[in-house]
């Protein structure tokens, strides 16, 4: 009773120093102190709190199942890429990981190495893309069976969900060789904005930001023994790298999808117009690496 705003932080934080697991504990105690120390920063006034209420409220309405509105919040504030960092300290042989996205799903089709993620797709105006690459643990070895999540945006900057919640394209899921290798066409991926038609686009636009990512292709990759690596490979001289609408870009993540002439391309498919090519590498770490943090 009759709390002042100096005794008011310390009488919550009792109030939930009971709660019986530890860790929930040490989580809302640092939840109620910073929280309450933003407020004493900002002294924001009942409209501007209300305001953020509002905001609050309208985010959560934006969600669908396609949509997770929060998980774009979280994007676009750094929260979800400082969330990645520590829990992904890993060696720096290893290739680096950045966000998941909000356009992953669970039922991407198994294809074969080789396989055309854009068969079937019509109307769209896009160079060939040709991927290849090799998976290997830290020592440099092979890993043979290592399973490839792929998925990436078109040359109109549009997921396949974005345009249809039962299609799949430009999406797949594949399994290295036995020398670890793996291969397969696509088109080339283009920048897009994230959705910004809602809350997150308001709050960008009242930030003085862009809503860009640059152009890129997801992968995850798991083996056996081996932490799972979620991360992207960007097209290197995109003009949004360095202004990341989710701060996802790495340097050790940009690489050179080459423009080739018209001709015979690795796999022996005979182009007949200019296409790219992305060649790269990925290394994973060992379930318990040394320097690796636990992820949970």
């Amino acid at each position: 009773m009759d709390l002042s705003a100096q005794d008011l932080t310390e009488a919550v934080l009792a109030r939930y120093g009971a709660a019986p697991d530890p860790r929930m504990r040490e989580i809302l105690a640092s939840l109620i102190r910073h929280l309450h120390g933003f407020i004493r920063e900002v002294a924001p006034s009942f409209a501007e709190w209300r305001a953020a209420i509002d905001f609050l409220t309208a985010t959560g309405k934006a969600c669908t199942p396609e949509r997770q509105e929060f998980i774009l919040l979280s994007d676009v504030l750094g929260a979800s890429m400082l969330v990645d960092a520590l829990n992904h300290r890993f060696p720096p042989e290893a290739t680096p990981s950045t966000v998941l996205g909000p356009f992953f799903v669970e039922d991407a089709p198994a294809l074969p190495l080789g396989a055309d993620l854009a068969e079937g797709i019509e109307g769209l105006a896009a160079e060939r893309l040709f991927v290849a690459g090799t998976v290997r643990d830290l020592e440099g070895r092979p890993l043979p069976g290592a399973r490839l999540e792929v998925w990436h945006a078109d040359a109109e900057g549009f997921y396949d969900v974005q345009r249809d919640p039962r299609w799949r394209a430009l999406r797949g899921r594949f399994e290295s060789d036995a020398a670890g290798r793996f291969h397969f066409w696509t088109l080339q991926p283009a920048s897009y904005p994230v959705p910004h038609d809602g809350p997150v686009g308001r709050l960008l636009a009242a930030g003085g930001r862009h809503p860009f990512r640059p152009a890129h292709v997801h992968f995850m990759i798991s083996a056996p023994g081996h932490r799972t690596l979620v991360t992207h490979v960007f097209v290197a001289g995109d003009p949004y790298l360095d202004s990341d609408a989710v701060f996802g870009v790495k340097s050790a993540l940009i690489a050179e999808f080459r423009r080739m002439p018209p001709g015979e391309a690795p796999d022996g498919r005979i182009m007949e117009a200019p296409w790219r090519h992305l060649a790269y590498d990925f290394t994973l770490t060992p379930a318990l690496a040394p320097g690796a943090a636990a992820e949970g």
